[in-house]
């Protein structure tokens, strides 16, 4: 399968049309962004770790019953997947209190929650990503109707709960994420995006260090190096 046209470019991907209407290819950049995009950089190899972990993960979500744009890894940087129709709501899993929840609501940093806490933010860069109510997603008309922000939010949950055990075998804490969805061909709603640590707050379970973008928010450094640990974890498991 080979590109075609550049059907969008993002801050961490690019995203190929394909020969088949059907297939895009997504292209893992080694950029860096934080904070709506007021840091930026660029670390080698840092695409290609995401687009390895991003495929370890898609599949074994897959294996557990979770319907994803997934086809294949097709080389280092290069993942196929389906097309999908973009539902504009990113979904935030949060177990453990930590960067805008403990800024916002004054949660003590590294507080496990009493539940899983699922949010809405609305997919939007120049609108620096608002926080969402079920009201405004349906204003937006975002998804068809209230049905389909509940199952947002169970799968939400269910996909917390399967690599949440998945990392903790890893000796690896989940501490939040962000999942994106679309409709498929057929208007199911399906998993897409990527399921890297750009987008998955990690850390090690006895020391807490952290393992995911955090790294170059904080200016830590070592983010390859993090990544690569998580990855080594995942295929030595």
């Amino acid at each position: 399968m080979t590109k075609t046209t550049l059907l969008y470019e993002g801050k961490a991907k690019k995203i190929w049309e394909t020969s088949n209407p059907d297939l895009l290819i997504s292209e893992f950049k080694d950029s860096l962004t934080a904070f709506n995009g007021e840091k930026k950089s660029s670390e080698e190899g840092k695409g290609e770790l995401n687009n390895k972990i991003s495929t370890e993960l898609f599949n074994y979500l897959e294996d557990k019953g979770i319907a994803t744009h997934f086809v294949e890894m097709l080389d280092d940087n290069n993942m196929l997947h389906k097309r999908a129709e973009v539902i504009y709501i990113e979904v935030i899993v949060r177990n453990i209190a930590t960067g805008s929840l403990s800024r916002t609501l004054g949660i003590a940093d590294k507080t496990v929650l009493p539940f899983t806490l699922v949010e809405f933010d609305y997919k939007d860069d120049d609108l620096g990503d608002p926080k969402l109510n079920d009201q405004h997603c349906l204003i937006l008309e975002l998804v068809k109707d209230q049905s389909e922000l509940e199952y947002l939010r169970y799968m939400a949950r269910k996909i917390n709960n399967i690599l949440s055990d998945f990392y903790a075998e890893l000796d690896i804490k989940v501490v939040d994420f962000k999942l994106e969805f679309g409709y498929d061909k057929h208007g199911n709603i399906i998993l897409i995006d990527e399921l890297s640590p750009d987008n998955f707050r990690l850390w090690d379970m006895k020391t807490n260090e952290k393992l995911d973008k955090d790294r170059f928010r904080e200016g830590l450094g070592g983010l390859t190096e993090a990544y690569r640990l998580v990855l080594d974890r995942i295929q030595n498991r």
